[in-house]
């Protein structure tokens, strides 16, 4: 629905992940994705949707005998996976229960050259039964992986390179590094003490900041923002297989996640449940254009809970009602490096790949800790240290009259006590600040049920909740400024429905939200609007065949004045010149307030996000037989246009996706065959970076197959 959602591990909310790490799914039991707000049962949350992840594990509960599975899984570009998991009962004194054990391991190369994922997981579950109907459960998982290396994808960005995958080439030879060293130090990246351009341009180290005044002159730029090599310009068919990535480039994550339960069930059937929650991150990650980051974050949370039931004497008043408390800690490092200028994404030449002139030095390759500041290498340019706690108290109950007319109310009031410092060597904004603040959070949604298996439905929500960075840390200005509590509101009215003897299955509705973004760097968030209608039908032809349609209209816009900084790409400034942009792709290109710009100085669309999706898939599964059983499904999915969000800007044309998979089970066995743009299509996505998104894409992955032999017991 237009912007980022949460993600959630059996109701908890987990540390912030945007694009920290591939979030595992291969331990899933059930993904559960939910389009509009959380219940206040989960915590402060954004309206616009969310997933929730159910392990494996879960399956520990009611095991009667000894179960399990194994799997490999080969596909292409070296793709291998091996996983498996088994379960038994297990019965300790009076206590009845369940141990259940998944892991994995992957070991692949990707689409991308120079990009080599690797990832374990382990992930273990008990559940026991306990004397005067006392419940306990225990779920923990472990993530490691590394390898998966962010990118910007392409650089250099003309219509004729998103349409066809032409390139133009070149490279500045006025950049020199030490003999023998891959890389850059800060020192070498900036030769020249640059004299600002007042009101037009400032040239601050490697990059160029610039605060572009429509019309003025451009003057000459320094020689290491030239691509100045023999045969600079000339053009090259760039293999999507080949996008900006380094051999220093690396990302090492470790994450550890575990929830544990403790419940009674009373003889009335009321449920009262204790749960404990923890989510600890801990990520490094260098690309080597100019970006080191290093995240470490632990939130724990405890959550009351009590779940009973009320009847009128006549039955026709039904209600079930959740009430309880929570308190949630935070405490996390947020350290990065990209205040300084060093980042320059049009400098390296893709079709040359990674030189050391387009490298800057690594701090962990060198030994540098977030307590030391380097002398011939990027400091810690932004430190954050960040800690809130969150108590909060909340209710949820769902009325039912006449067995039709069905209400959900749902609501929480937390309060907030956050304090967060930054101690980087060149931060922009304030180095610390606090607050405390309490606020409240409410939805409520109506349906009743018609004849014709008809079911109208309206939902309103308004929603408080915390606004945090990558590691999950709130920035201090925010806190200063008082932009680190966000607002979001929904409103939501649609109809479901089950037509057909119930062959027919699905839902049709239209919302409207305002909610925040965060985009930019040194910026406060956003805030957005986004309108859309979606549409859901599954359709069951036969008992072996059946059809879904799933497909949504969408605008989403950003509520002006936009002051954010963020890169633009050199076509803006040079009016597709290209002589002008090789004497610019050395450097960059910064805005510092985005509305600035020509056509930005109100309400703008935010036209990275297509604007329609649609996708129709039909299955067939035979019946079972001697010989086993059978199925294949087959589908396509069509994205419409997007394009940069400056006037004018680089459009990416829509593109359809065709898939086709296929199994085949006899006995405990079972093999799947999949195979991803089956037709090989050449598409190209804007960066989902607000701060990239007008400088870089991402070529599309292209056909990939997997086949996987599966054997249970």
């Amino acid at each position: 629905r237009g912007n980022f959602a949460d993600n959630y591990f059996e109701g908890f909310k987990l540390i912030e992940n945007r694009g920290t790490f591939t979030t595992p799914l291969g331990d899933a039991s059930r993904i559960e994705i939910v389009r509009g707000p959380p219940s206040a049962i989960y915590g402060p949350g954004k309206v616009g949707g969310f997933l929730n992840f159910v392990p494996k594990s879960v399956a520990s509960e009611n095991l009667t005998r000894p179960t399990g599975e194994v799997e490999v899984e080969l596909g292409s570009y070296q793709d291998r996976e091996i996983n498996g998991q088994v379960g038994a009962p297990i019965k300790l004194g009076a206590a009845d229960g369940g141990i259940y054990v998944y892991g994995e391991d992957e070991d692949a190369h990707s689409f991308y050259r120079g990009i080599y994922p690797k990832h374990q997981l382990v992930e273990a579950s008990v559940n026991f039964d306990l004397p005067q109907s006392w419940r306990f459960s225990l779920d923990g998982l472990v993530y490691g992986s590394n390898g998966d290396v962010q990118t910007p994808g392409w650089n250099r960005l003309t219509q004729a390179l998103v349409d066809n995958g032409t390139y133009i080439t070149g490279h500045n030879t006025t950049l020199t590094n030490t003999p023998g060293v891959p890389y850059l130090t800060p020192a070498q990246a900036t030769p020249d003490a640059f004299a600002p351009y007042p009101n037009i341009f400032t040239a601050v180290g490697g990059g160029l900041y610039a605060a572009v005044t429509p019309g003025r002159p451009r003057p000459p730029l320094p020689p290491q923002f030239q691509l100045n090599s023999p045969g600079a310009g000339t053009t090259v068919k760039l293999s999507r297989r080949d996008v900006d990535v380094g051999p220093l480039d690396f990302s090492n994550t470790l994450t550890g996640t575990t929830v544990a339960g403790l419940s009674k069930t009373f003889a009335d059937d009321s449920v009262l449940k204790f749960q404990f929650f923890y989510d600890g991150l801990d990520n490094k990650r260098f690309v080597s254009y100019g970006f080191p980051a290093w995240f470490r974050a632990n939130t724990y949370e405890g959550r009351a809970t009590y779940n009973f039931k009320w009847n009128s004497p006549d039955q026709v008043v039904t209600a079930d009602t959740i009430v309880g408390v929570d308190d949630r800690a935070y405490q996390g490092r947020d350290m990065q490096s990209f205040n300084s200028g060093l980042i320059a994404l049009d400098r390296r030449d893709l079709s040359v790949g990674a030189t050391a002139t387009d490298t800057i030095c690594d701090p962990f390759a060198l030994g540098i800790t977030g307590d030391q500041i380097p002398t011939n290498c990027q400091g810690w340019e932004q430190d954050i240290h960040s800690t809130y706690n969150d108590a909060g108290v909340f209710g949820t109950t769902d009325i039912t009259f006449w067995k039709r007319l069905d209400i959900v109310l749902s609501g929480r009031y937390d309060y907030y006590d956050a304090h967060s410092t930054d101690t980087g060597i060149l931060s922009f904004d304030s180095a610390s600040g606090s607050a405390s603040k309490g606020d409240g959070t409410y939805s409520v949604s109506v349906s009743y049920k018609l004849p014709f298996d008809l079911l109208p439905y309206f939902t309103y929500a308004k929603a408080s909740s915390l606004e945090v960075q990558q590691a999950g840390d709130i920035k201090p200005a925010d806190l200063v400024s008082g932009g680190w509590l966000s607002h979001s509101d929904l409103i939501e009215g649609g109809v479901k429905f089950q037509l057909l003897d119930r062959t027919i299955v699905g839902s049709i509705d239209g919302y409207q939200q305002d909610r925040t973004l965060e985009a930019g760097f040194n910026a406060t968030a956003l805030n957005t609007r986004a309108t859309g209608a979606e549409v859901e039908i599954r359709y069951l032809a036969t008992k072996n065949i059946s059809f879904t349609l799933s497909g949504d209209l969408q605008h989403t816009e950003v509520i002006g004045p936009d002051k954010s900084t963020d890169y633009i790409p050199a076509y803006a400034v040079c009016g597709q010149n290209l002589a002008c942009e090789l004497n610019s792709w050395g450097g960059a290109y910064l805005v510092t307030n985005f509305s600035s710009l020509p056509g930005r100085a109100g309400d703008y669309t935010l036209s990275s996000i297509p604007a329609g999706v649609v996708s129709f898939h039909g299955n067939y599964i035979t019946d079972r037989y001697d010989w086993g059983r059978a199925g294949v499904t087959a589908g396509a999915t069509y994205v419409s246009s997007t394009s940069g969000t400056i006037q004018n800007a680089i459009k990416y044309p829509a593109y359809t996706l065709v898939d086709l998979s296929a199994f085949y089970q006899r006995g405990p066995y079972e093999v799947d065959v999949n195979i991803d743009n089956l037709l090989d299509t050449f598409y190209v996505t804007p960066n989902s970076d607000p701060t990239y998104v007008n400088v870089s894409a991402i070529p599309g992955v292209g056909r990939t197959w997997r086949v996987t032999l599966r054997r249970s017991f």
